[in-house]
């Protein structure tokens, strides 16, 4: 080959540059086409969804699913029942500090950025880069309305898509207040709070207008975690949160140096309203409120919980927590006096636990998971317990010391080294302890359980209503499902029903024991007594009330007849059917509930009508409209007559007399009032004991037993564990109420030498004497399939009439209980 063959041949193009260069070349390349990709699929994307984003009328026209709300006749709320607790405020409603606090712990940035917090996004970035964890977000406020309102939790990638894009939205569409507005009071702070108004009133029993700056920091620190960061929940969580939240304020600027040092040293105070546990209530109407909503319920149904209705009740505050504190005291009594039957459980409390109170507070929180709080009933794990001294722990830092010896003596026996292990008192025995005078007392959750109910005799307005010791301990209400024996609380119906069959106070009855075999009632011999087992010859009907006499009672019904009294006693609302038309009638034999008592007990209180005892007031929607309202039937209505006007006259003469000299003597000397009647009632073999007892304007009635019904004891009474109660509420709700006279005699009525007559049974006609007499034949076949029927042919005593379990519901609330 020649060298001009060679020359004329093209060299190959030199490459220029180095490798590294060309590559960063070709990469921008291929990243700006992959980002021209993106944007036609951004904007195409967009051009696509933005359309189908939600409209944001429900923003600016926010409707909440609001609850229903139960208050007190004096507007008390009293329970909530729905998803949400929600107070919506207007944004110049809701404080600057609030708004500040709530800027600082999530979106400090809010009024600078569109929507998305760039800075935020790099920060966080960074942050969870260096930490090599996603311990910090980049969430804005708008970007949490924006979930919170449209989108769910699914952690996807096309939610986060619409999120990005309704975020934009909002932004474009609405003002930064309004947004920061709907957030403060949409966004879900635990314990059913919605909102920063309502978590106000549920942490701290404030309107949201009262909050200080240590107050408003808490509740601006819960949104990052609810459940984990509320103060009920976790409180030292929750202020380690605060603390966080005060630094960024004074960081900003919303916190001069001086506000923020206060702030940080601020005891926070957790409670509802009243002093009451944060979270609850300003009064204990657990059983008022649930017995509300039933009634509602079946009106509405599951409507009821999101249309924001209200209800307002009969019952009088004051008067709800006055019964409550009765019931509890008259338990706890009760409790104190029965054999303290050792601690709730025993746990394996490990050596040198108390010298780490991180651990110690995790096993504490374990056992009172297990055992929470009843009230003022705190749970405690003793750390020590000997013959001097017994220290409990609430917490690392709350070691209670119980050494006074009249508390150590009640627990005397479980502090014995020879107790049995399961009743004995020692580190990790898990017990209860109660506030009792100056110091603390340990006792057992009791057993037994009360009931009490209050109304006025006017209307049948219920004042008061407490269905047990503990409505969280099981919602059944002993007031209106529990059906129990009344005892000897039956006998002034009894004895009313008498009075209309030509029967005067003063009639005289043999007191002598009445006895009939098992020839005469075809089944098995009958043998009731007198409490007591004491007796005498003859008897007034007066006197015979006074002192509860059995033979007396007994003697009175045989002479009216069983079948007659039966009748009779409907009048007053007891059901026939639970009033067996025998002789053991007089002595209570059949079954009532508190309430049925109560409500009869206002018929002699009135006047001699029959009153329906209510619960509902009225009841309204969100705006105030009143969507129901009661119509009581009223003392004086002849059409509710139930009495003969001397009869309610009479008995209510001789009831304040059981009150002056009698079996509820008591009564009226601790209340130092004369206008007070009543009668106690204590059933065979101390199962069920009972006080109903009333003034001209209020009535009320006591029980107390066991659940599964069984002996009190044998010296336990009404008069001695019930009419306490009934005395402790009166004493509450009677203050400033002025004592009333006697009402004025009816026409008919005719006195002589001390005694009332009817006018068709006048001294001389009227019965003047009941003595010793045998049953008729059908009175004695009746009692006999009683006895067969009650005993199952087994035994010879009266026992209570079946019980219903827990959980069962007694009558229809709409036919029993109306508006």
């Amino acid at each position: 080959m020649s060298k001009s063959q060679n020359s004329s041949k093209k060299a190959p193009p030199q490459k220029s540059g180095s490798p590294i260069l060309r590559f960063f070349v070709k990469l921008g390349i291929f990243c700006g086409g992959i980002a021209l990709c993106g944007i036609l699929l951004g904007g195409m994307a967009l051009a696509l969804a933005w359309p189908n984003l939600p409209d944001l009328h429900a923003m600016t026209d926010y409707r909440p699913r609001v609850p229903l709300r139960i208050y007190t006749n004096d507007h008390v709320l009293i329970g909530e029942f729905g998803e949400e607790r929600r107070n919506v405020l207007r944004f110049d409603e809701i404080p600057d500090v609030m708004k500040s606090a709530v800027l600082a712990a999530e979106d400090d940035r809010f009024y600078e950025h569109g929507g998305i917090d760039w800075m935020g996004v790099a920060r966080a970035g960074l942050t969870n880069l260096v930490s090599m964890s996603k311990s910090q977000g980049a969430s804005t406020i708008t970007m949490q309305v924006a979930r919170n309102f449209y989108l769910s939790s699914e952690k996807t990638y096309s939610r986060k898509f619409y999120e990005l894009l309704l975020t934009f939205k909002i932004e474009s569409e609405l003002t930064k207040n309004q947004i920061l507005e709907l957030y403060m009071n949409q966004i879900y702070l635990g314990h059913r709070a919605y909102g920063f108004a309502a978590a106000s009133r549920t942490y701290f029993g404030k309107p949201l207008s009262e909050v200080t700056a240590a107050e408003a920091a808490m509740l601006a620190g819960i949104p990052k975690a609810p459940s984990r960061f509320n103060p009920i929940a976790n409180f030292k969580r929750s202020e380690i949160r605060q603390h966080y939240v005060l630094g960024r304020m004074h960081s900003l600027g919303y916190l001069t140096d001086a506000e923020y040092q206060q702030a940080k040293s601020q005891q926070i105070v957790m409670k509802a309203a009243e002093g009451t546990p944060a979270g609850g209530y300003a009064i204990h109407g657990e059983y008022v409120a649930e017995l509300a909503r039933q009634l509602l319920y079946g009106v509405y149904q599951d409507e009821l919980y999101s249309r924001g209705i209200n209800i307002y009740t009969t019952v009088s505050s004051k008067d709800q927590e006055a019964a409550y504190n009765a019931v509890r005291d008259g338990v706890l009594q009760y409790t104190r006096r029965a054999v303290y039957p050792g601690p709730e459980e025993q746990l394996q409390m490990p050596d040198g636990i108390e010298n780490d109170p991180q651990a110690l507070d995790d096993f504490l929180d374990a056992a009172f998971e297990k055992y929470p709080d009843s009230g003022d009933l705190l749970t405690g794990v003793i750390l020590s317990a000997g013959p001097t001294e017994i220290k409990v722990m609430r917490s690392a830092s709350e070691i209670i010391s119980i050494t006074d010896k009249k508390v150590l003596n009640v627990v005397a026996r479980s502090l014995s080294a020879k107790a049995p292990e399961d009743k004995r008192l020692k580190r990790g025995s898990v017990v209860y302890i109660h506030k009792f005078g100056d110091g603390w007392e340990v006792i057992n959750m009791p057993a037994v359980q009360a009931a009490f109910v209050a109304l006025s005799p006017q209307d049948g307005a219920i004042r008061a209503m407490v269905g047990g010791f503990d409505f969280y301990r099981g919602k059944f209400n002993r007031v209106t499902q529990a059906w129990r024996q009344p005892g000897s609380n039956i006998k002034p119906f009894v004895y009313a029903a008498s009075l209309e069959r030509g029967l005067t106070p003063a009639t005289q009855i043999s007191d002598q024991p009445f006895q009939l075999t098992a020839s005469q009632t075809g089944s098995k011999p009958w043998n009731p007594k007198n409490y007591g087992n004491t007796y005498e010859p003859m008897l007034t009907m007066r006197q015979g009330l006074y002192k509860s006499k059995n033979m007396v009672s007994i003697r009175i019904l045989q002479a009216i007849g069983p079948q007659y009294a039966q009748d009779y006693l409907t009048r007053f609302g007891f059901d026939k059917a639970r009033q067996p038309a025998v002789l053991p009638l007089a002595l209570g034999a059949g079954s009532v509930t508190p309430l049925q008592l109560a409500g009869a007990y206002a018929v002699f209180a009135n006047g001699g009508y029959r009153i329906a005892p209510y619960l509902i007031e009225r009841v309204t929607d969100s705006s105030g409209k009143v969507l129901m309202q009661s119509k009581p039937i009223v003392a004086g209505d002849e059409g509710a007559r139930a009495i003969d006007p001397r009869t309610a006259f009479v008995m209510d003469d001789m009831l304040r007399g059981v009150a002056t000299s009698g079996t509820a003597a008591r009564a009226r000397v601790m209340l130092k009032r004369s206008d007070v009647a009543g009668k106690t009632g204590t059933t065979n073999e101390s199962v069920d004991a009972w006080f109903s007892g009333y003034t001209p304007s209020l009535v009320a009635t006591a029980w107390m037993g066991f659940d599964q019904p069984k002996s009190l004891g044998s010296r336990e009474t009404g008069g001695g564990i019930s009419m306490p109660i009934w005395v402790e509420y009166m004493s509450e709700a009677l203050k400033g109420v002025p004592e009333q006279k006697a009402r004025q005699r009816p026409e008919g009525l005719i006195v002589d030498r001390g005694e009332y007559y009817f006018s068709e049974f006048p001294p001389g006609q009227a019965v003047a004497r009941l003595g010793l007499s045998e049953p008729t034949p059908v009175e004695s076949d009746q009692l006999g399939d009683f006895l067969n029927d009650l005993t199952g042919g087994r035994d010879n005593s009266i026992r209570v009439s079946p019980n219903m379990s827990s959980g069962q519901q007694a009558m229809p609330w709409n036919e029993k209980i109306p508006f």
